[in-house]
């Protein structure tokens, strides 16, 4: 039997999620599917419009057997830490396959850009590239001499420098990408989450892309937008809160009060070298109030599983992992602490009550 790791956010499942669980099945049709699955608060910046508990209720409705979290603060993290821990949670897992979707479709292309980035002399190269002033994706591609600038590519190259770094027992399998993430117009049968995100800020109905709208909570951006900023103009140090760095707190600072709405606030940051997504991550860590001191002594230390179904459970005890498998919340890691804030800040934010199953130490299990 094939076990197969899938990484996702969810934000929201749609028709394309649905397709890709569809794939693996009819690619590996005896294969056991095991997601790591990302939160509150995402890869971008994101706050999710749907809550964990119910990402993981989704999932084990489409046939993925086994769901473990990824902590947020990893989670809320740019592609490579992201992609790391993800594949690293897997490999303890015993997954023998990553499958992901691919703008590309190519694994030799996507391959040989991760081992370039792995070569010793790149973080030079992309150093003297970032001192021109352009953004991180651009210093990529020029240090590369390849340009590959589309996110789930870029997400699957980290994928493949982890498993190349990190010696990890895990093949990259990659199935083509059936929609444009930057593509916000268009009416296909599959579309992207971010397509579906602005329609559902339009009014538009998306009933045709998601069978999932019944879920969606409604952010609060407002609040979101108060709150972030209280913190600014109380907190004396906000160079002690990850990814706030090269004096883009006096930024902050001078910005706060011109600023009418969140939007606007990030919009007044926003440069070539702090782009939209960057600048999103900063102001989450700001708000959870994650340190870089605690950050720098975290790595994965546990696996949470957040829901399963009897072939998922049945899997989970065949497992000898050398980290603890847990659903239960434990003072003995600040990452669980750090779950904890960003639940009840998303709690919150969305007016729902995910610190609930936070500490009911219970996961999901789907009947047969």
């Amino acid at each position: 039997m094939e076990t197969i790791g899938i990484i996702c956010e969810y934000n929201p499942f749609h028709n394309g999620h649905a397709y890709h669980i569809n794939k693996i099945k009819e690619m590996y049709p005896d294969s056991l599917i095991v997601l790591v699955l990302n939160g509150y608060f995402l890869e971008r910046g994101e706050i999710s419009i749907i809550s964990k508990e119910d990402k993981t209720k989704i999932a084990l409705e489409n046939n993925v057997d086994l769901v473990v979290e990824l902590p947020f603060v990893f989670g809320s993290e740019s592609a490579d830490t992201f992609a790391e821990a993800a594949t690293i949670i897997l490999n303890y897992l015993n997954v023998n396959k990553l499958i992901f979707g691919s703008e590309c479709n190519d694994i030799k292309l996507l391959r040989s850009i991760a081992e370039k980035q792995l070569d010793g002399s790149f973080s030079e190269k992309i150093k003297e590239a970032l001192k021109e002033g352009v953004n991180y994706p651009t210093a990529l591609n020029k240090s590369i001499g390849v340009s590959i600038n589309t996110p789930n590519d870029l997400l699957a190259v980290s994928y493949i420098k982890s498993i190349i770094k990190n010696k990890l027992k895990i093949e990259a399998i990659s199935i083509q990408r059936t929609s444009d993430y930057h593509d916000t117009t268009s009416n296909d049968e599959i579309i992207s989450a971010t397509n579906i995100r602005t329609k559902l800020k339009e009014g538009t109905d998306i009933s045709n892309y998601t069978n999932y709208a019944s879920y969606f909570k409604e952010i609060n951006e407002d609040l979101l937008f108060k709150l972030i900023k209280t913190k600014i103009i109380t907190d004396k140090d906000l160079n002690k809160y990850l990814t706030v760095d090269e004096g883009i707190e006096n930024k902050l600072i001078k910005e706060i009060n011109k600023s009418k709405d969140y939007e606007d606030f990030i919009f007044k940051i926003k440069s070539k070298r702090y782009t939209y997504n960057r600048i999103k991550r900063m102001l989450i860590h700001i708000l959870i109030g994650l340190t870089k001191e605690d950050r720098k002594n975290m790595f994965v230390k546990y696996i949470k599983v957040l829901g399963f179904n009897s072939k998922g459970q049945k899997y989970l005890r065949s497992l000898n992992p050398s980290l603890p498998i847990t659903s239960k919340i434990s003072t003995d890691y600040k990452e669980e602490q750090y779950e904890l804030i960003a639940s009840q800040i998303y709690d919150l934010l969305t007016n729902s009550n995910t610190f609930k199953f936070e500490i009911s130490n219970k996961p999901i299990k789907k009947s047969d």
